[in-house]
């Protein structure tokens, strides 16, 4: 196994400063840095966090779309040995509250406005003390509120302080260790309020590397990825990626589809990172011309048959497929980018180099054969320190022999790669058998006339759940809940035949995480509502 050549954040900066002091580092809403200058304008906001009251173990929190103020603060706080909270720009006031108050933020970078959203009128509403002086009853950790932009309100202060030219340096002594903790990591919060997982150092910094590895990733590739940078696939798996292989990280504040096809032609970017629906946003826009785009691999989270689509179309023969999640940094396997083209395809990924990653009977613990569903579970460094204040529900996730217990169903075939399959707990059973909601979804999304669906389970008296199946429609197309019904009861068995079969034009209304994810216990209540259903109710 051969060792990453970093252990921590600010280590890993240096090193790309010093390798490839005159290569682009990053290119976000038209700023250009090189990694010389990513490091030096780094210490200099580092130093301007220390003098503002940023201590290490402080908690900062950054509330802003992407943006290289963004990437610069993060690295400035954790090089003061600082604890980042990234926050999701899609929470509303009382998210933001929670965010704040649970992670005990220190300190917020906020950007005034961002897309439709007024940040600050919504922190005024949940701490009106930022009008005067803080803190607020309401947030008590919260000292210092720095605002990017121009609406700063009186007890808070421009970030443009940040580019102040310091007196002194931040302190060596604040410097991180391997261990200490970087990344307060909000989960995406599918079934209840998110739980922060807090990543250290060395498990971020290893992920990095060995994924970059994985994917191809090396000096010089320009890659670039939509991902949030709230979400960890947005910090981890791009942008210190990016930076542990010495490749150009570029992004976007939103996903705008014109734009980002405009970046990756003029950019001439090598490397990507999508999931479904962003990778089916950039086919079907009117703009897309694979030919003008140098894409040659990158990381896909989607199903097989959009996988195979990116491949064929866009020409990504290196295209990886991976499974991951928050509390594990978050990758913890991910297929090698020459690795057999139908397992990348299928979404089987071998596990990172020292990572331990089993699938088990969730009920009797029972190490289960390849080719058998169980529970996925993960052992080794790239496991979170805990969920920040919540001993409890850290028990209840890490074991005590050492496993993670995800509480993903996956599958493992005899060379050892696994493959996730879906979320336990979205699993629901038709008349004693157990479904899980990708199995029919993957059936539905091989209609040509499919571009996109989810499917739950909804209460039935006599089977106890059956499928429900909302549905985007292909652009033009035309199909009807009696065709799509048919066309699964070809290729499916018939428990898993979807009873209801519904058309939308968008999950967003119905519940989306900030990482593009359907909350499927929304989605559920929304369809028995739809349907006219209530538990136990018949449909015969």
């Amino acid at each position: 196994m051969e060792t990453p050549p970093a252990a921590t954040i600010p280590h890993a900066l240096r090193r790309a400063a010093s390798l490839w002091p005159g290569q682009e580092a990053l290119v976000i809403e038209g700023e250009r840095m090189t990694y010389a200058e990513l490091l030096a304008r780094t210490e200099r906001v580092a130093a301007n966090l220390y003098r503002l009251g940023l201590r290490p173990g402080d908690h900062f929190a950054i509330c802003a779309g992407n943006r290289a103020d963004w990437v610069v603060a993060a690295y400035a706080a954790v090089w003061i040995g600082a604890v980042v909270v990234p926050v999701n720009t899609r929470f509303k006031a009382p998210e933001l509250l929670y965010c704040l108050r649970q992670s005990d933020a220190r300190m917020l970078l906020v950007e005034d406005r961002f897309l439709s959203i007024d940040f600050i009128a919504m922190l005024r509403s949940i701490a009106p003390a930022v009008d005067t002086r803080l803190p607020d009853p309401e947030l008590p950790a919260l000292q210092t509120v720095l605002v990017l932009g121009n609406d700063v309100p009186a007890g808070a202060v421009s970030a443009a302080e940040l580019e102040r030219t310091p007196i002194e340096p931040a302190p060596a002594s604040a410097a991180p260790r391997p261990r200490d903790a970087a990344l307060m990591q909000y989960t995406s919060g599918t079934t209840s309020y998110p739980k922060g997982a807090m990543l250290c150092h060395e498990s971020m910094v290893f992920d990095a590397w060995y994924a970059g590895r994985r994917l191809g990733l090396r000096a010089g590739d320009r890659y670039f990825s939509g991902r949030p940078l709230f979400h960890v696939s947005g910090t981890t798996l791009s942008m210190l990626a990016s930076l542990m292989a010495g490749a150009c990280y570029l992004t976007t504040a939103s996903f705008d589809v014109a734009r980002v096809l405009r970046i990756m032609e003029s950019e001439r970017c090598t490397m990507t990172s999508a999931n479904d629906t962003m990778f089916q946003m950039l086919m079907n826009h009117p703009d897309f011309r694979p030919e003008r785009l140098s894409l040659r691999g990158g990381l896909a989270a989607c199903s097989p048959e959009i996988f195979r689509q990116v491949v064929e179309t866009l020409g990504m023969r290196d295209l990886c497929a991976g499974y991951g999640l928050s509390e594990a940094s978050p990758n913890v396997a991910l297929s090698p980018y020459d690795d057999d083209m139908e397992k990348r395809v299928a979404g089987y990924a071998f596990p990172l180099p020292g990572l331990e990653v089993k699938i088990f009977d969730p009920e009797s613990d029972a190490p289960m054969p390849p080719g058998i569903p169980g529970e996925i579970r993960v052992r080794g460094w790239a496991l979170m320190l805990g969920y920040y204040n919540m001993p409890e529900a850290t028990a209840k996730t890490i074991d005590q022999e050492g496993w993670l217990h995800t509480g993903d169903l996956g599958v493992a075939d005899e060379a050892g790669r696994i493959c996730f399959v879906d979320r336990i707990k979205d699993m629901f059973r038709v008349g004693g058998e157990n479904v899980a909601p990708a199995d029919v979804e993957n059936v539905l999304n091989g209609h040509p006339a499919v571009r996109h669906s989810q499917v739950v389970g909804v209460p039935d008296k006599r089977l106890g759940e059956v499928a429900a199946a909302y549905v985007i429609r292909r652009e033009g197309a035309t199909v009807d809940e009696a065709a799509l019904i048919a066309w699964c009861k070809e290729r499916c068995a018939g428990f898993k035949v979807p009873r209801y079969v519904r058309f939308v034009d968008s999950f967003d209304a119905i519940g989306m995480t900030g990482s593009a994810k359907i909350q499927r216990n929304k989605l559920r209540e929304y369809a028995v509502a739809d349907l006219g259903l209530a538990s136990g109710s018949t449909t015969e």
